[in-house]
């Protein structure tokens, strides 16, 4: 197995580092000052705390997305970030919204953890913090009728959004555990390859590919409108079937110089997983319609239905789940293991806690992974 950095993630994040990095870190504390380091000695400029008159923030038209789907189209970011100007992209891939984050198109993004991850590493560090998590599961590998079995897969294509991504760390380390070998280039005994998940469904579709490790709703598009069957539900491979798909990222410079407003994206972000939470039905309604607007086309009824059933939102980035993605990504090649020494300030929580108590919600920990 190739043993080093993806060549999308590394790549592409690798040229922009030196050159925007340091553009988003100069005023920021780092990693290890966090929040708590910028509210008590200050950013550059003496302005941390003070409200940012813009906000750009990045998530994808997936299920997995709910809470940022929600938080825009319901107000509630709108509501809470007050005279901050909220301006939104939507993204199909991790990387390369990572990538955004890190060249500085972006503030803020709800992002997979292993995408997170790897933007961290190759930022030494210095790049972005996880400030919430947003979405629980909600991610499968669905494979043609003519696989039953594992045995199965030797010699057969199977898809993933990109190398790198959460879905692709996934489903390198399950076929590596079942004896099968990858390589970022696509070759192997399984042939790993990177589709939007758009592409993946008329790839499968069509027969050009044999499955998919994808994230909802395009797991059970898979399913119900590819004729797919689910191999693997993701679930079942954590503790309590519970792993972070989903968390909320911010660029450290930002988060060092506009707290405040952090602190209200939080709030917000808070608000609209407890909208979520307890009106299910008119939530999905939302969801499915903004789905519609952004991809322009709805999702059936009995798909947008399996799909809500496969996830859940989730203030936790469970952060627990994230060195076993570390883990995984190294078994993988896709991050370096000399890079992976650490991962001591990825999380601060700071703002997260304060939230959910000014709302009587119990806080949650980062596990000694380095939360402030």
């Amino acid at each position: 197995m190739t043993r080093r950095i993806g060549m999308v993630a590394a790549a592409a994040m690798s040229v922009l580092l030196s050159a925007c990095v340091h553009a988003e870190t100069t005023a920021s504390v780092g990693a290890q000052g966090g929040v708590q380091g910028a509210v008590q000695g200050g950013a550059a400029g003496g302005t941390a705390g003070a409200p940012a008159a813009s906000l750009r923030l990045g998530y994808f038209a997936n299920v997995t997305h709910t809470t940022a789907i929600v938080g825009v189209a319901g107000g509630y970011f709108a509501a809470k970030l007050g005279p901050t100007k909220l301006s939104t992209q939507i993204f199909s891939s991790g990387p390369d919204e990572m990538t955004a984050l890190l060249s500085g198109q972006l503030d803020a993004a709800y992002v997979g953890p292993s995408s997170a991850l790897n933007a961290f590493v190759e930022s030494h560090g210095r790049g972005l913090a996880i400030v919430a998590g947003a979405e629980d599961a909600g991610a499968e590998l669905v494979v043609s009728p003519r696989i039953t079995s594992v045995a199965d897969l030797r010699g057969r294509t199977i898809a993933d959004p990109q190398v790198g991504n959460t879905q692709d760390v996934a489903l390198r380390y399950w076929l590596g555990q079942h004896g099968y070998a990858t390589t970022v280039q696509g070759s192997g005994d399984v042939k790993v390859q990177p589709a939007d998940n758009a592409t993946t469904l008329t790839l499968f579709e069509n027969g050009r590919i044999d499955g998919a490790w994808v994230p909802e709703p395009w797991a059970s598009r898979l399913v119900l409108e590819g004729g797919g069957h689910v191999l693997v539900d993701e679930r079942t491979l954590w503790p309590g079937g519970d792993f972070a798909t989903t968390d909320l990222v911010v660029a450290t410079g930002y988060l060092a110089r506009h707290p405040q407003t952090i602190r209200a994206l939080i709030s917000a972000h808070i608000a609209a997983n407890t909208w979520v939470r307890a009106d299910p039905v008119a939530a999905r309604a939302l969801v499915n319609a903004q789905l519609a607007a952004l991809t322009g086309t709805p999702l059936k009824p009995e798909v947008i239905a399996r799909a809500w059933g496969q996830e859940s939102v989730t203030d936790d980035p469970v952060a627990s789940s994230l060195r076993t993605n570390l883990d995984h990504a190294v078994a993988d090649g896709l991050i370096q293991a000399s890079k992976a020494s650490a991962l001591s300030g990825i999380f601060d929580l700071t703002l997260l806690n304060q939230a959910l108590a000014a709302v009587g919600q119990p806080a949650v920990s980062a596990d000694g992974l380095g939360a402030q």
